[in-house]
């Protein structure tokens, strides 16, 4: 049974950082691309950044270049988004998903795409 569990949200002021882990289980890890995505109140979940199965591709979203890094540690079964500078427009539930093929490149930046997610971490970015 795949599960993914996310951790590393909560409240912070604008400008400070914050860093997500998603631990993974039932799977072989290091075989997938990953992707964190968030959803905001009345919005569509969109991708934040993804990760290829040997973490030699990254995509990030316009929107968090240069602010947000994301990594993944195969030993430890566990990706991590590292967010800096954060705005209040970064408020939302942060959720990690695994994509639905092995070794896909790049690492694919669609909900459709991802078919196992985690249960999502809040992330509030007060001004």
């Amino acid at each position: 049974q795949v599960q993914l569990v996310e951790s590393g949200g909560g409240l912070v002021q604008t400008g400070g950082s914050l860093r997500l882990s998603c631990a993974a289980s039932g799977l072989t890890f290091s075989t997938y691309a990953m992707g964190w995505f968030r959803q905001a109140p009345g919005k569509e979940r969109d991708v934040v950044a993804a990760i290829s199965w040997n973490g030699g591709n990254t995509y990030y979203a316009d929107s968090v270049k240069g602010r947000f890094t994301i990594s993944r540690d195969n030993a430890k079964k566990t990706v991590y988004l590292q967010m800096n500078s954060l705005r209040p427009e970064d408020t939302a539930v942060y959720y990690c998903a695994i994509h639905r093929q092995r070794f896909n490149l790049p690492p694919g930046t669609k909900t459709y795409e991802y078919n196992y997610w985690g249960q999502g971490t809040q992330v509030t970015v007060s001004s």
